[in-house]
């Protein structure tokens, strides 16, 4: 007999993390939308160094409006601005007087309809200038050329930044939109469809083992909940993660700021602009800020991988051993020359993207605190990997839910292996012969069961000959291999009442 995963009601994963929620951006949405449509996406992909951006395309599509070249000049358009604006609300910059209504609309539409042609644009500003940044700061000045409220204070784009100051925050606010938009939602999907893993198959019993070898019995319910409960125990901590950003300056000091304005409050300015934007300010910085939020971070994934990779290890082990079947897919192949193979390739795929995503994600968890004196550009260009390691996880994560979706309990083949293995009842019974003041128990259990064939008549034998009263008696009879499960069955259906998926798994 075998059982197949259902969807719980409670959780919708099949399936959900592959079109980006609703708290994710319209603008988001449209840029994948515009991807797709681009004629030459096959060739594209065909010519990708990288498989994400190639093979795996369709798996990262919804990372790529945050984390590709695009979405840093997006970004680094918004700070930009957002920071004219906010000059303009600053009663002491009189040379910047409050915009109009109308000016206020065009500016915040050059971020909301901002397109692939618009950062084309930028690129062919940065052939000239050979700086990324100044190229956004001259492409918004021609942008506004036409609208004489915003051309007449112009030279206030990027007033008093330093490129880091446009940079850190863009970085940020990708981190945060995507992490929320795209990862935890992923995240999310693989605690639910493990959770209904746990609750709808917390009774069929299985045999443990403890160095590859038969120990106590459990249930295939209550090992899927031993996951959910640790993955759910990581979520927890994203909430606790500040995203912080830095927005004083050359060398951290708002020297320039205080030569052109010194009546202003430029602490609290930075401040007010940093949290308007979603973030944290960092009061204490050098040109950069120093990156510490996202090591944490980044060790919170990486955490959460390495518990993932038990995961997709120990489903493997599973499958090898029988306790799952896989659902077969029609024209699917699993081996070129042996035709009967259905590989665990799902949650092979995972544990080695998982790999890849941890040596990415702890490289740059290593490497961006450390920078020379007030700067060294060693971290620009090291951040341009941030989507490939959420990438790496993302596409990990979309193989363990198509793993999970595939499996069935076999439980024809839990049965057997306990039928066999009567032995494992060597630890209820010396430990009922503790209670009753039997000398030796586990020494006599050792004896009986270990290096020996071990049956049902012969364990029957053993009880009939120990000194304990018949009611007692009379319960080690009735106990079984198939029985022996503890709360097993118990644990398995609490787990959802453990496991928080509402508080955990986002970036505050």
């Amino acid at each position: 007999m075998t059982r197949r995963l259902q969807c719980s009601s409670s959780g919708s994963f099949a399936g959900a993390s592959t079109e980006m929620t609703d708290a994710t951006s319209g603008w988001a949405k449209r840029l994948v939308e515009e991807l797709d449509s681009l004629p030459d996406i096959d060739t594209y992909c065909l010519m990708a160094l990288s498989p994400l951006d190639g093979r795996y395309y369709r798996f990262m599509k919804d990372l790529m409006p945050f984390f590709s070249e695009f979405g840093l000049i997006r970004y680094r358009v918004l700070v930009e601005v957002k920071w004219l604006l906010k000059l303009s609300q600053i009663p002491e910059i009189t040379e910047v007087p409050p915009f109009s209504e109308e000016a206020q609309l065009f500016l915040n539409e050059i971020i909301q309809d901002f397109g692939i042609n618009d950062a084309k644009e930028v690129k062919k500003i940065e052939k000239i200038t050979n700086h990324d940044v100044k190229a956004v700061e001259y492409f918004l000045k021609q942008r506004c050329s036409s609208n004489p409220e915003i051309a007449k204070v112009s030279e206030f784009f990027h007033f008093g930044c330093t490129s880091e100051d446009i940079n850190n925050l863009s970085h940020g606010l990708a981190l945060k939109e995507g992490i929320n938009g795209v990862m935890c939602p992923a995240m999310i999907d693989i605690c639910q469809a493990i959770c209904s893993l746990a609750t709808q198959n917390s009774a069929y019993p299985m045999l443990s083992r403890t160095h590859g070898q038969p120990a106590s019995p459990t249930t295939v319910g209550k090992e899927m909940a031993n996951f959910a409960a640790r993955l759910s125990d990581v979520g927890k901590a994203f909430s606790e993660v500040k995203i912080l950003g830095k927005f004083a300056g050359a060398v951290g000091n708002y020297n320039a700021h205080v030569v052109a304005y010194p009546e202003v409050d430029w602490p609290k300015v930075a401040e007010e602009f940093v949290t308007s934007l979603g973030l944290q300010l960092n009061p204490y910085v050098t040109q950069i800020e120093p990156h510490d939020y996202i090591s944490k971070l980044f060790n919170l994934f990486i955490q959460f991988h390495n518990v993932l990779i038990d995961f997709d290890r120990d489903m493997w082990s599973y499958i090898s051993l029988g306790y799952f079947k896989q659902i077969p897919k029609a024209g699917e192949v699993g081996s070129s020359t042996m035709p009967h193979k259905i590989n665990p390739i799902d949650f092979e795929n995972s544990e080695g993207n998982l790999c890849m995503a941890n040596g990415i994600l702890s490289a740059l968890g290593m490497k961006l605190p450390i920078s020379r004196l007030q700067r060294d550009l060693t971290d620009s260009t090291v951040l341009r990997n941030l989507g490939v390691g959420l990438g790496y996880s993302l596409l990990a994560y979309k193989a363990t839910i198509r793993g999970i979706l595939k499996v069935q309990v076999n439980e024809s083949r839990l049965a057997e292996d306990l039928e066999q293995t009567w032995e494992v009842l060597a630890e209820p019974i010396q430990t009922v012969m503790r209670r009753y003041g039997i000398p030796e128990p586990y020494e006599k259990l050792k004896e009986l069961t270990r290096g020996q064939a071990v049956t049902k008549d012969s364990m029957r034998q053993f009880i009939d000959g120990l000194d304990i009263p018949e009611e007692v008696r009379s319960q080690l009879y009735k106990l079984t291999p198939h029985s022996y499960t503890g709360l097993a069955e118990d644990l398995a259906k609490d787990i959802e009442k453990l496991v928080d998926l509402d508080s955990g798994f986002r970036i505050k």
